[in-house]
């Protein structure tokens, strides 16, 4: 028998827990613009969190929430009180197909994305490590990170800037302990 197969046997566990001191992540995204609206994790998510979080997210958006659909997997955390929360607020909710990871390509790069600039380079030491990483990471992601398909460009800043001649001194900021950085030109 397989190592980790029989360690999971061994042990009760069922399946292998997601990257990141076995917590599970949830984010969601704006597909237009590719900023990250809201993110959430938990080391046992289940609907009642689920539907909270989806609750957390409708009260930050507020009244001016522009959404008019939701995309999501067919996993049973996402039940009919998470549904239910969103019809009410006019958002039309589309699960994905079955076995079809490509119809949430979005969601999946973003994790991808996490881990490669974040989680595999840290060692997370709970959920409110993750938390505390999730929180300076994903305004970096948003206001200072270039997409492609943005035209390099981040999510917080898609109006085209005129380009401008090179600053004589640029500033580094670090993040997450030197982990990530910021560039800006310096006053």
């Amino acid at each position: 028998m397989h190592g980790s197969r029989r360690r999971r046997e061994e042990t009760g566990t069922s399946r292998h827990r997601p990257h990141g001191a076995g917590a599970s992540r949830r984010p969601y995204i704006s597909l237009a613009t590719r900023r990250i609206e809201y993110v959430a994790c938990t080391s046992n998510p289940d609907g009642a969190w689920t539907a909270q979080q989806a609750r957390n997210l409708m009260m930050q958006l507020g009244d001016d929430q522009p959404f008019r659909l939701l995309i999501r997997d067919r996993d049973s955390k996402f039940g009919g009180p998470f549904d239910e929360i969103f019809r009410s607020e006019g958002v039309r909710v589309i699960r994905t197909p079955v076995r079809a990871p490509n119809a949430n390509a979005y969601a999946e790069r973003w994790v991808r994305t996490l881990r490669e600039d974040c989680l595999d380079r840290l060692l997370i030491v709970g959920r409110r490590h993750l938390e505390r990483v999730l929180f300076v990471y994903v305004p970096h992601y948003n206001e200072h990170r270039p997409h492609r398909a943005l035209g390099l460009a981040p999510p917080d800043r898609l109006a085209s800037v005129p380009p401008s001649p090179l600053p004589a001194r640029v500033e580094r900021r670090d993040l997450l302990g030197g982990l990530v950085h910021e560039y800006r030109a310096a006053a």
